[in-house]
This record gives structure tokens, sequence and C-alpha cells, in this order.
């Protein structure tokens, strides 16, 4: 069986992609900081059958992170497909014009420090074994500057830049690497292309086809289009 890790995994995009590839008969590890949250999400999941545990982590803590994974290694062997969405709680948005080092550090450590981490735990396993797959999912200020996300657009865009330069890296040795840049605001239960079930299917077409490489969803999406 396959094991997948959902890095600051919620109870929005967290929750339905582990039921998502649940379903498609991956074992689930969630990594976050809550574990109230983390234990109601493995509650879900093992009463719809799948198999999911969860480890607690902050993401800008190397150690912490590299714990986690060797954790999750124990229980059940190799990791084969990581997913990162973390969603920093810790700061607010700002304007270029109010943008200060203090502001923008947070969602830089809180995104691409979280990222380096992640992915650098799980890099020398991967490489040795010629497979597996990093998937990430950001915001639209990742690809386009949005006036009010003027920090957080800071820390999108170098992730982004991140992502692209592991990918150039990766594809050529038999990891998949994804990007997905999400223009809207998810709600659940509509079915529509912003409900988090549609896009952790969306997720699972990218893995399942190997569709790697980065793109806006829903595809076409600008600023000005954004699915509210």
């Amino acid at each position: 069986m396959k094991t997948m890790v959902i890095a600051g995994a919620g109870k929005g995009l967290g929750l339905s992609l582990a039921k998502v590839f649940g379903k498609e008969g991956f074992q689930i590890a969630l990594i976050a900081r809550n574990a109230e949250k983390l234990q109601s999400i493995v509650n879900e999941l093992q009463a719809q059958g799948i198999e999911a545990s969860y480890y607690l982590a902050d993401l800008t803590k190397k150690e912490a992170v590299e714990k986690a994974m060797t954790d999750i290694k124990v229980k059940y062997g190799v990791i084969d497909i990581m997913e990162l969405s973390p969603v920093p709680t810790t700061f607010l948005p700002a304007t270029a014009v109010k943008t200060t080092a203090e502001n923008a550090m947070a969602p830089f450590e809180g995104f691409v420090i979280s990222a380096i981490n992640v992915a650098n735990s799980l890099l020398p396993d991967m490489l040795e074994r010629g497979e597996g797959a990093l998937l990430f999912t950001t915001g639209l200020s990742a690809m386009y500057p949005i006036p009010m996300l003027g920090n957080i657009g800071i820390a999108m865009a170098g992730l982004r830049s991140y992502i692209m330069n592991l990918h150039t890296e990766l594809s050529p040795k038999g990891i998949l690497v994804a990007h997905r840049s999400l223009g809207l605001m998810m709600k659940a239960g509509t079915g529509a292309v912003n409900d988090p079930d549609v896009i952790a299917k969306m997720w699972y077409q990218v893995y399942s086809e190997k569709l790697d490489g980065e793109q806006e969803y829903p595809k076409g999406v600008t600023p000005k289009t954004m699915v509210f």
C-alpha cells in the first residue's frame, strides 16, 4: 500500500485530499500543529475505512519536520507522495507600501521555509528510489502580483521559483513535481471548481496522469476572474 503525506493538513483541502487519495488505496499521514483538529480528521477518515494517522510538527522547524517524517516511515515505510498546502495564520496581508521586514518574513517562513524543510526531508529517499511525487498547492499571488497581498506575494513568488527549480532538476530523475496555483475561495459542498473535494480530485488526476509542472487553477484564471 502506498503512503501519502499531507503537510499543513486541515479540514478543508487537506481532508478532501485524504479522502480522495485514501479511497484510491493510499495510507494517509497528516502533519500540522493542532492535535485536536488532526485527531478529528483521522477519526473521520478511519470511519470511512481509510488508514490514517497524524504527526505534530511546525513546518518551519527543520528538526520537527524530520522527526515527523522519520515517525511516518517507521509506521508506514516508504513515503510515495507529498502534498503541501500550508496556511500560516500568524500574519496579516499588507500592501507593498505597508510591507515591512517583519510582515514579509513571517509568510516567507510559513511558505518557503516550510516547503524547503518538507522537500529536503523526503528527497534523499525519493532520489535513491528514482520515484516519488511532490505536489504543491499555492494561491494565485504565486503567479500574479496582487496589490492587497504585497507581503504574502513575495513569499508565494519565491515558493513558485523554488518549486519550478525542483521540477527542472527532479523530473529527469523520475520524481513528479507539480504546482497548482488556486485562483479561488474554497467553498465545501458546492460541487463547483472551488469545492475542496473537486480540487482534491484534480490533484489525483495530476498524480495519476503525471501532469507535472505548473498551472493556474481553474485553468486560465487571473486576479480579475477569481472564483468566489
